[in-house]
Order: structure tokens, then C-alpha cells, then sequence
């Protein structure tokens, strides 16, 4: 038992270990196959465009390096829709539809007929292999109501591999689509696992990978500056007040699992701001390419690997910390080892290589207005206390205002036509009480989501994250460095300004798409119609973006 214990754990560790760094290019590949045997997602929760161009010259060879030499990649990407949040992002990006459309209208939502909270992989159906599933776990993608290019390669080649790996429930399930596999960590155990929507075990492969505790070999491992402090003159120092200083702290370096005696879910859980649950996460990948052959069996395959960790340290220190910028250049450099395993694994003309970010990050407000902006945070308690105090002044009624709901305030319909309330009265009141609040810029109401105007500002985007179904009937826009904040530090997203909305779109695959790069705005709803051209697929019955014609 011991022998197997350490054999396990060698080839866990030997999965760990990076590629070093090269000073070449990537390899030459011979000529390409008229098909590409394997689609490759990488996604990069919460990286904003501005950070990939901002440190360029800091990047390793051949990381996001590869992309902005030698592939083709769009400068100028953005969301369309105007609630730029994870779960959202993700459901677009290999569906092509809004929204609107998918019904992924955020992370978690409530319903606008009962106000219960809705998780959006949620489904108590289904549970978590040997792990616990706790309420409201992401366990499907019953709430996603499209196809994605998963899907439609499944449909017509059932032998092919669709997988979906994250450090959120999130990030997997929803590119995965509804006949992939999803694969996500475990915060409580350190584990990878699935549920049993997609199976009734987990394979054995799997089941070896979690034996060997690949997440203890992190414990009290260092987070430690990859470059001199000179080279962060550009980024925010570290130890802000508004920096997050629980888990790992606020200060490089760091130690994941300092004043803890051993492994345990708070080890497992903050393990996830640090660039160590990116390695983990990669090793894993690394795991499913080699123990499920995928590109190499003779049909198409499609992997989609989503890496969590820089959402995190955005979310704790804003994306213009030290912090962030730091874990940037790690993440490249195991992205460029990542990207070396896939040409030694499944051969460099064999895969296109796409990646992409599910939003953009929002500079932390107080260092915004340190540097003469108009910023702030748009608290939830205080603000529905305020609007129901303004409506129970115009009629009598008490909490008339149900909850913020996503990117909504969701008002009780029921309760208003129970006391004899005309409801649209009640929304436009609702509505002039927002207005009255700090930071916020636009309301909308139903009807106008509903409409055709395309000519207000924010509309369209906001009309393209609304499900009338699922969300609340009036949405928010915010201004400009303004956040929704539900604590005193830190920063967020899901706005339908550009820090939120303008996201990496790079391209890597001789052969297949070519290089350059190209300034026209394109949307990450185009990603899909695009890889689906090059797959030789249809797109998704619901996708609303546009085949971008790559070309060598």
C-alpha cells in the first residue's frame, strides 16, 4: 500500500512539474489535416484584455506569447451582453447565444415567482461522485437551455469526446454542454470530480489522480514574486486596505496553508487564489488528454479547460495589484508548458488552440478614485432599504422591493396586486427610487427589455443578458467604476462597460487560422459559429454570432 501511495504520488508530481521555459518558438508543424482532431479551449476566468497587452513584454516565449507571434488573435473582443458574469461568459462562449437565449443570466439569480435563489448549474437531481454535494451545488446544465458545439459534434459523432475541466462547477459544466463530460475542484477535498448526470464512477484514471493527493503537495509551498520588484512599477504595491487580507493574506510572498497543521478544506479552498490551483488544474488536464486519447482516435474531440484562480485573485486584490499582475506572468509560464505537453502529446498540427476570458475586471473603486475617478460601491443591504422606504412612502406597503436578483431588483408582483397596487405603478416608482441612488446611472424597465429600442445606451447589452423567465423586472447599470459590493474590499465585474466586456479572443493552430493580429471588434458569441467553420460543424441552433473566416 505505501509503494502504491508514493508510485502515485510520483506520477502526480511528475504531472505538476512545469516544462522550463524555452527561448523558441513553438515547432513547426507539418502540413495540417483538413480538420483539426482536437478543439482546445483555454479559458481564463476574469482576465481583462488589458492586462495580456499591458505586460507583454514581460511574457514567456511561448505562453500567451504564442498567440500575439505567431497566431491570429482579435484586439478588440467583447461581450455583447451587459451582466458580465462567470456563469454567463461561459455560456456564451461555445453556445454563440446571449443570454437571453441560454438562460445563463448569471451566476445565481432568484425566481421572480417565488424568490427562491437559483443556482445556474444547479439541480438536486444529482449529486457529486464521492465528494459531498452541498445546496445549490453546480451538478448540470438542466438551466441552459441551447446547444453548444459539443453538442452538435456529439450528435453527429456520438465516439467523441467532449470534456469540460474548471476550478468552478461553472467553468465546466457549461462549455461542456449537455453531452459532454464535466470535471470540476473539489474545495473541500482537493479533489477533481464529476456528478452523476454524466456517470454512475468515476474512471479510474481519475480515481488514481485524486489517490495520490496531487493538492497536498502545495501545502505551505511559497507564492513568491516571479520577477524583481522593479518590474511591478506598474502595478498597485501589495498590503492595500482595500485589499483582501483573508486567506492567503494580501502580501507576496505568500504561504498557502501557513499556521495550518495539515490539508483540510481551508487549505483545499484558498488554494484557489494562488497559481497553484492553475498547475493543479493543468495537471489534471494533462490526465484527461492522456488517459481519454483525445485527437488521437481517429474522430474529433473537443477540450475545454477553464482556469480559476486569476477571478479570485482579482476579485480579493483588483486587477491592477501586484498580486494580479504576478499571477499573471505564472499563469503564462504554465500555460506555455500546458502548450508544449499538447504539440509532444498530440502532435502541434494535430489541435487548435483557442483561449479567451468568460469577462473583464473592474479597478478596485478606492484605488479608482485615488486616481481622480468617480468610483464607488453600490451596497445591496442599505440600497433595497432605501428603495422599499421610498415605496412604502408612495403606498402604504412594506417591502414591496423583494431582492437584488442578479443584475435586477426583483419586486413582488404578488404582494402589490394583494393590496390592490397597479404593478407598472409600482415599477416605475421602483424605478425613479434607484435612479436617486448613488452610482447608478440607467434603469430599465420589462417593457423596454422587451422592446426594440436600440439607440439607448446600455440597452441593447442589457437587454441581451434578460431572460424574462428568470430575471428581475428592472435591471441596473451602474456608472463607470462604480461596483455592486456586498463587502468592503476588493473588486468585481458584470457591468456593460468595457474594463467588463473586452476580453482576451486568441488563436494559435498551423493551418487552420494564420496570423496577425486583427483590430476590428468582433464579439466572444462569434467564438462558436468560428470553431464550428473550422471543424467542418454546423453552429449551434441558437448561436447569434458570425463565422469569423479564419484563414492560413
Amino acid at each position: 500500500m505505501l509503494h502504491t501511495r508514493r508510485r502515485l504520488l510520483g506520477l502526480a508530481l511528475a504531472a505538476l512539474s512545469l516544462v522550463s521555459a524555452c527561448t523558441t518558438t513553438p515547432p513547426p508543424a507539418a502540413a495540417a489535416p483538413q480538420r483539426p482532431k482536437l478543439l482546445v479551449l483555454v479559458v481564463i476566468d476574469g482576465l481583462p484584455m488589458r492586462q495580456v497587452t499591458g505586460y507583454r513584454d514581460q511574457l514567456a516565449p511561448d505562453g500567451f506569447a504564442r498567440f500575439l507571434d505567431h497566431g491570429r488573435w482579435f484586439s478588440q473582443a467583447h461581450y455583447g451582453h451587459g451582466h458580465t458574469v462567470t456563469a454567463a461568459g461561459h455560456s456564451v462562449m461555445l453556445s454563440g447565444a446571449y443570454p437571453q437565449r441560454s438562460g445563463i443570466i448569471s451566476n445565481e439569480w432568484r425566481d421572480p415567482v417565488t424568490g427562491e435563489p437559483v443556482y445556474n448549474t444547479g439541480d438536486a437531481a444529482y449529486t457529486y461522485l464521492d465528494n459531498p454535494t452541498a445546496p445549490l451545488s453546480g451538478t448540470s446544465p438542466r438551466n441552459l437551455k441551447v446547444e453548444t458545439l459539443g453538442d452538435v459534434l456529439r450528435t453527429r459523432s456520438p465516439q467523441s469526446k467532449v470534456i469540460g475541466i474548471s476550478g468552478k462547477d461553472r467553468g465546466a459544466i457549461l462549455p461542456a454542454g449537455h453531452k459532454g463530460t464535466a470535471y470540476m475542484y473539489m474545495s473541500e477535498t482537493g479533489q477533481f470530480s464529476s456528478s452523476t448526470y454524466y456517470m454512475a464512477a468515476l474512471p479510474q484514471w481519475v480515481k488514481d489522480f485524486n489517490a495520490a493527493r496531487p493538492a497536498d503537495a502545495f501545502f505551505k509551498k511559497t507564492w513568491a514574486p516571479l520577477l524583481p520588484e522593479s518590474a511591478y512599477s506598474r502595478s498597485v504595491p501589495d498590503g492595500q486596505p482595500w485589499q483582501i487580507a483573508s486567506g492567503n493574506g494580501n502580501r507576496l510572498p505568500a504561504v498557502v496553508g501557513d499556521k495550518m497543521d495539515a490539508p483540510g478544506p481551508r487549505f483545499y479552498g484558498n488554494l484557489l487564489a494562488s497559481p497553484f490551483a492553475d498547475e493543479l488544474t493543468l495537471a489534471f488536464a494533462r490526465a484527461a488528454v492522456k488517459n481519454e486519447q483525445l485527437g488521437r482516435r481517429g474522430v474529433q474531440d473537443i477540450l475545454s479547460v477553464s482556469l480559476s484562480s486569476h477571478d479570485y485573485i482579482n476579485h480579493a486584490f483588483g486587477p491592477e495589484s501586484r498580486l494580479s499582475h504576478d499571477h499573471l506572468l505564472h499563469l503564462d509560464r504554465h500555460l506555455q508548458a500546458f502548450f508544449q505537453f499538447l504539440d509532444r502529446e498530440v502532435g502541434a498540427g494535430n489541435y487548435l488552440l483557442t483561449l479567451t476570458a468568460d469577462h473583464g475586471f473592474t479597478d478596485t473603486p478606492e484605488w479608482a478614485a485615488s486616481q481622480g475617478r468617480d468610483a464607488g460601491r453600490f451596497t445591496w443591504g442599505p440600497s433595497l432599504a432605501a428603495v422599499n422606504a421610498g415605496l412604502a412612502a408612495r403606498f402604504g406597503v412594506d417591502k414591496l422591493a423583494w431582492n437584488f436578483s442578479a443584475s435586477g431588483l426583483l419586486l413582488n408582483e404578488k404582494l402589490a396586486a394583494e393590496r390592490g397596487l397597479k404593478f407598472a405603478d409600482v415599477e416605475a416608482a421602483a424605478r425613479e427610487e434607484l435612479l436617486k441612488l448613488p452610482g447608478v446611472e440607467a434603469v430599465f424597465t420589462r417593457e423596454q427589455l422587451l422592446g426594440s429600442d436600440t439607440t439607448t445606451p446600455y440597452l441593447e447589452a442589457m437587454r441581451k443578458s434578460y431572460d424574462p423567465t428568470r430575471a428581475a423586472q428592472l435591471q441596473i447599470v451602474l456608472k463607470r467604476h462604480w461596483i455592486m459590493s456586498y463587502r468592503p474590499g476588493g473588486s468585481t465585474h458584470g457591468s456593460p462597460h468595457d474594463y467588463d466586456t473586452h476580453v482576451p479572443l486568441l488563436f494559435w493552430g498551423p493551418g487552420y487560422v494564420g496570423q496577425g493580429e486583427v483590430k476590428q471588434r468582433v464579439e466572444i458569441a462569434d467564438l462558436a459559429p468560428t470553431l464550428a467553420a473550422i471543424a467542418g460543424l454546423p453552429a449551434p441552433a441558437q448561436a447569434q454570432g458570425r463565422d469569423l473566416q479564419l484563414k492560413p
